[in-house]
This record gives structure tokens, C-alpha cells and sequence, in this order.
């Protein structure tokens, strides 16, 4: 059984088709990614799953419980970090946990409240009112709320926007863990550094359907391959070879026109473009061979699925 199982996921609001017929299966224990430029779809998706929003056709299931259907069962397996920062300004910290632990009806919950507040470092913060603390504390907060019930499946929604670096590395270490001992986690980011390092599998959403999803090596290997950085001397032809301008890198603008950026899928592909630059009477002053990374393949994938 899937953690998460989304079937042709519509929804429309007015003239704007935010999802257009998004399916994914997401498998046990995964730390899948959810990627996609802003307008994507991504937090309609997961406001859907979470049982915020209703989907005008298809339908999601957490571990085999329906979230409209059977809401409250889906519910409970389910921890959402928002990218909003809500908090009721009332109550301290441990207050807050301990009310969002009777939304699920647990009761002497406070040695895994306990826990949690550790791991996040906000047990300083414990007996602290809610509107007193940083944005970045309530971020931390938002994301205790989240585990608070230990739930199977965790979803973040940009949990790391805005905030400080200490954060970032103490957040990923607990859900790492979490990870590690079972927990499925589906992430959302602008920060696609932490995607690479973290997520196994990734899907890649633009104007409202899927238009990548492979594991994460394999979309690296696979879709950008690598990249070639040519620096030309002036003392000879500073041009691109005519041959080499479909290799052209488009979303890398180098300040230095003698500078190209050139897209190698395979390595034997090196010594055909020196060729073409020689041949040309190019001179080379200055080369790189440089790997991949999860962002050029986010902006090849955006770039060609216009």
C-alpha cells in the first residue's frame, strides 16, 4: 500500500487550471520531492491532500484512506508544515502542542512533546507566549505541530523559507531521522540544494501537471548531464562554433563573451567540441568539466516543457 496514492487531480479556479491532471504514487518511506516554480500547483496539491481544499475531479489517498471520504483516518496519518506562518497568539508553546495533541485525542502526551521541543530546539522557548517569539521560532513551532500526533506521513510546504541557517541543519537532522526510522516525507522547496541532498525520488510540476519524475540521480544523469565551461583566448576566434549552438546552455549568461556554457550528456562528446573550436581557429584559455546539479536540471526541464 502506498503512502500516498494521487489519481488525476483536477482543480480549477475560474479561467485558471491550477491542477491539470496530476498523478503520483508516493511508496513507503520515502523522502520524495515536490518541485515546481511559483504558480506550479504544488501547495494547491498538498492543500488537497491535507483536506483544506477539494479537488474538482480525482482523488488522493493517505495509506488507503480516502482524505474526503474518510477525512478523519486520512487526517491522523498526516502531519502538514504550511507555508504560512498560523499561530494562535494566546497560548505558550507547550500549550500549543499540547492543544494540537487533543485535535487527535491523545492524551499524556508531554514526553513526546518533550521530544519534539529537543529536537527543534525550542525547549527553551517552552513556557514563551506564542506571539513573543521570532519568525523563526514560530516556523519551529509550526513544524512541532506537525509531529506532534508521530504521524506516518509528513508533508512540508517551504519549511525552510526565511529562516536561519542553525534552522535549516536542525530541522533536516530530526526529519532525517524520522526518514530513517520509517516516516514518509514529501518535501517542498525553492531551495534545491536541500532537495538533492535529501529527497530520493522527485517530481517536478509546471502549470499544473507533472513534466519530471524519476529518482533524483537519475535526473541528474540522465536529463542534464554535465556542463562544459569553454573560456576562449582573444588572440583568436572568439565565436561559437555553428555547430555547438544547440549545446548552448540558455539559462547560464556568462558576463564574458568569450565565455560558453555547453551541455555534455556524454563524456566522448568533449573531444568532438574541442575539435569544432579548433577547427574554427578558436583558441582555449581556459576549460572546466563540471557535474550536474539538481538545479540545471530544474531550469533545462522548465525551459523545455514551455
Amino acid at each position: 500500500m502506498a503512502a500516498i496514492q494521487i489519481s488525476n487531480i483536477q482543480k480549477r479556479y475560474q479561467s485558471l487550471q491550477a491542477l491539470g491532471g496530476v498523478s503520483l504514487t508516493i511508496e513507503e518511506g520515502e523522502f520524495f520531492g515536490l518541485l515546481g516554480p511559483n504558480g506550479a500547483g504544488k501547495t494547491t496539491l498538498i492543500s488537497i491532500l491535507a483536506g483544506l481544499n477539494r479537488a474538482d475531479a480525482g482523488n488522493i489517498t493517505v495509506q488507503g484512506h480516502d482524505v474526503v471520504t474518510d477525512y478523519r483516518n486520512a487526517r491522523k496519518k498526516l502531519g502538514v508544515v504550511p507555508q504560512e506562518l498560523v499561530f494562535d497568539p494566546f497560548f505558550t508553546v507547550r500549550e500549543t502542542l499540547r492543544m494540537q495533541s487533543g485535535y487527535f485525542g491523545l492524551k499524556n502526551n508531554d514526553k513526546w512533546i518533550d521530544e519534539v521541543m529537543e529536537n527543534l530546539d525550542l525547549t527553551n522557548k517552552a513556557d514563551v507566549n506564542m506571539r513573543a517569539l521570532s519568525g523563526g521560532m514560530k516556523r519551529r513551532v509550526l513544524v512541532a505541530q506537525a509531529l506532534v500526533h508521530k504521524p506516518p506521513v509528513i508533508v512540508l510546504d517551504e519549511p525552510t523559507a526565511g529562516v536561519d541557517v542553525e534552522l535549516r541543519q536542525t530541522l533536516w537532522q530530526f526529519i532525517a531521522r524520522l526518514n530513517r526510522e520509517g516516516h514518509t516525507v514529501v518535501l517542498t522547496t525553492h531551495y534545491l540544494e536541500e532537495a538533492q541532498a535529501l529527497c530520493n525520488r522527485i517530481a517536478m510540476l509546471k502549470l499544473g501537471k507533472v513534466v519530471a519524475l524519476d529518482s533524483t540521480a537519475n535526473l541528474i544523469k540522465r536529463i542534464s548531464g554535465s556542463q562544459l565551461r569553454i573560456t576562449l583566448a582573444a588572440s583568436g576566434v572568439v565565436t561559437l562554433p555553428a555547430s555547438l549552438r544547440d549545446k548552448v546552455i540558455t539559462h547560464e549568461t556568462p558576463s564574458d563573451p568569450r565565455q560558453f556554457a555547453l551541455r555534455v550528456t556524454d563524456y566522448n562528446q568533449v573531444e568532438s567540441m574541442l575539435a569544432a573550436f579548433r577547427a574554427d581557429g578558436c583558441i582555449i584559455e581556459d576549460m572546466h568539466l563540471l557535474q550536474a546539479d539538481l538545479e540545471d536540471v530544474f531550469l533545462q526541464i522548465m525551459e523545455g516543457s514551455k
